[in-house]
């Protein structure tokens, strides 16, 4: 009986060491709100710590997203050491990146296109609308910086799409970088008379010619560009025409093997400056009154703009009168992108003329091109017909561009130039074997603009076609692809580690699988795979606004024809009713010519309104294609 008791006292003992059931549950409420209290510090931590670094990014003029901010910010962290001045060449390796630019030769070099690219600052208006800086400029590439999102939603990564050119310039880069490596090398070429092929005398050996023009989105600082070039290049010019060795002076007075004197100098050559625009197929010159060109080409090949005014100068500051004149008269409209957008390629043509010639014979020429802003066809919705139709002849032109520059340097003997008015203008530069390019794409860093960036990049770079190879990491959604020097394509991926914060923007689709022509995507909006050549099909749209513009100008034409003749058959009119006035003439004559006066009226009209007809229908054919962008 009494072991019985003790086993009873044992497990009752033990019993009431054990929590209750009610004990158990009240520990684990109290774990949860234990739990729950630490979360709660440490995410209001985390937003404090969001808070301030956001305040220190808007201080430091990068607002936007933080997560993105910092994955740029590390990245840049990572290739920091992978810039090189701009004096040098050879191949870049620097381990995460290896990229051979052993083609990457300027025009001092002999190569015939130089291709840059300059990176503007964040503006005004990017930094009110909370954009952060997704591109970045480390000589000799250029990365753009893609926010994406993963498939849950939530995890944040980058896409880093990188393209090397021959220049490539930071926010940080002064105009005088851009013109010193860019084009100061064209117009040292153009007064040397084009020393790799010719004397400039125009004798035989050939005229130089060089061209630099600005390419890149509206809004992204092309005329600012181009307008400081344009002063540097007026300084330059009579400076090294003065031989006062400020432009390699020394070579004003060079002597070949035979004792002709190379190069130019104010002596013996003349400086002439026009400026022109070509608006919706329409040239116009800036300099007189914005009075209407034509172009011509006439037997021997040689395309002239007829009616065109040249000016003559003979300081910087005569120079840069015309290049503020012309400036005013250009064409410029508000779009969705840029309150000013320049809706015109602005051409500005520096003439070097012979003195000692009785007809002022030309030898050089340099172009400096200020093209209009290009836009996608998402952009351009919203557009009445005229931006519609302006947007479309620019895209047009800017492709037509890209073929004629790329048969230059690949050494094609068929170069396209007759796709628009703006390659048959630039014939000269393109056929001539002393003909040298420099392409500048400007870039917008804002984040809402990497698809603009994406695709100047991609025109800059299928321009010059560089050879990218690099082992950045791989990305755990797909395998990366192998990139060698054969590869076309010069984008890359890095990978991050992933963030876990709110959705920002949508992973609608992949830039970097995607092979398509960039131009084709501006025109289209679409990602249509394209063929990439001369002959490459435009677009249903383009194709109807191009007839749209020749269809007007045969309209604006024969109506102009139809005034003036009409005008002289109501002189006859008037002579035939003067002649029937007296007593002797012939009723016969007068009613039979009458009669051919009025079948000619008659014609006329049946003319004018069988192309108003046509001009209509094509006006409804783009308003329907319109309605499908």
């Amino acid at each position: 009986m009494a072991a019985t008791t003790t086993t009873t006292t044992t497990t009752t003992s033990s019993s009431s060491a054990m929590p209750s059931s009610k004990d158990q549950t009240r520990m684990r409420i109290e774990r949860m709100e234990a739990d729950r209290r630490d979360r709660r510090l440490r995410t209001k931590e985390l937003r404090a710590n969001r808070a301030e670094e956001e305040r220190r990014n808007i201080s430091l003029g990068n607002p936007g997203d933080v997560d993105f901010v910092g994955l740029v910010a590390r990245w840049r962290e990572e290739h920091a050491g992978s810039a090189r001045s701009h004096e040098d060449v050879g191949d870049v390796d620097d381990g995460a990146m290896m990229i051979s630019t052993s083609t990457s030769t300027s025009t001092t070099r002999g190569d015939k296109i130089c291709v840059c690219v300059r990176k503007r600052r964040l503006s005004p208006k990017e930094v009110l609308r909370m954009e952060h800086d997704a591109v970045t400029c480390l000589h000799p590439t250029a990365t753009v910086h893609s926010a994406r999102l993963r498939v849950d939603g939530i995890s944040k990564y980058c896409d880093h799409n990188t393209f090397v050119f021959d220049h490539a310039f930071d926010e940080f880069s002064s105009t005088e970088d851009v013109y010193r490596h860019a084009a100061r090398p064209l117009v040292r070429y153009v007064c040397a008379g084009g020393a790799a092929g010719g004397d400039g005398s125009g004798n035989g050996n050939g005229v130089p010619r060089g061209t630099v023009f600005a390419y890149g989105q509206t809004g992204s600082g092309k005329t600012y560009t181009m307008g400081g070039i344009q002063r540097m290049v007026a300084e330059d010019i009579f400076s090294i025409l003065a031989g006062n060795g400020n432009g390699n002076g020394n070579g004003n007075n060079r002597l070949d093997g035979n004792s002709v004197k190379i190069g130019f100098s104010s002596e013996d050559t003349a400086v002439s400056v026009a400026i022109f625009e070509i608006y919706g197929g329409r040239i116009q010159d800036l300099l007189n009154n914005r009075n209407r060109l034509k172009v011509l080409e006439d037997g021997k090949g040689e395309v002239v703009v007829s009616g065109l005014e040249e000016f003559a100068v003979s300081s910087p500051r005569e120079f840069l009168s015309l290049i503020e004149r012309g400036q005013n008269n250009r064409t410029t409209h508000a779009t969705e992108a840029n309150d000013v957008s320049s809706r015109s390629h602005a051409i500005c043509q520096i003439l070097f003329r012979d003195k000692s010639n009785a007809g002022w014979r030309l030898r050089g020429k340099l172009s400096l091109v200020d093209l209009a802003g290009s836009e996608r066809g998402n952009d351009t919705k919203s557009h009445d017909r005229q931006r519609r139709t302006e947007s479309s002849e620019i895209n047009t032109s800017l492709l037509a561009l890209k073929e004629c520059i790329r048969a230059i340097d690949g050494g094609s003997g068929h170069v396209p130039y007759r796709q628009s008015k703006l390659t048959l203008i630039l014939k000269d530069c393109f056929v001539s074997k002393l003909a040298r390019t420099a392409m500048i794409a400007t870039l917008s860093p804002g984040s809402n603009s990497t698809d603009h960036t994406l695709n100047t990049l991609r025109y800059a770079d299928r321009i010059k076609e560089k050879k990218v190879c690099n082992s950045f990491a791989q990305s755990d959604r797909s395998p990366t692809r192998s990139l060698t020097q054969s590869t076309k394509k010069s984008s890359v991926r890095e990978q991050p580690a992933t963030i876990a914060c709110p959705p920002a923007i949508p992973d609608d689709r992949d830039e970097c699988d995607d092979e398509y022509d960039e131009l084709e995507e501006i025109m289209n909006g679409q990602d249509d795979h394209a063929p990439d050549g001369p002959e490459q099909q435009y677009s249903e749209i383009d194709r109807t606004v191009k007839r749209l513009f020749e269809e007007e100008e045969n309209l604006l034409n024969s109506h102009m024809k139809s005034i003036h003749e009409n005008a002289e058959l109501l002189t006859e009119e008037g002579a035939l009713l003067q002649s029937v006035q007296g007593d002797d003439y012939d009723i016969d004559v007068y009613a039979s010519r009458l009669g051919e006066i009025l079948d000619r009226k008659t014609a006329l009209i049946r003319d004018l309104q069988v192309r108003l007809g046509s001009f209509r229908d094509l006006l409804r054919k783009e308003e329907e294609l319109s309605g499908f962008m």
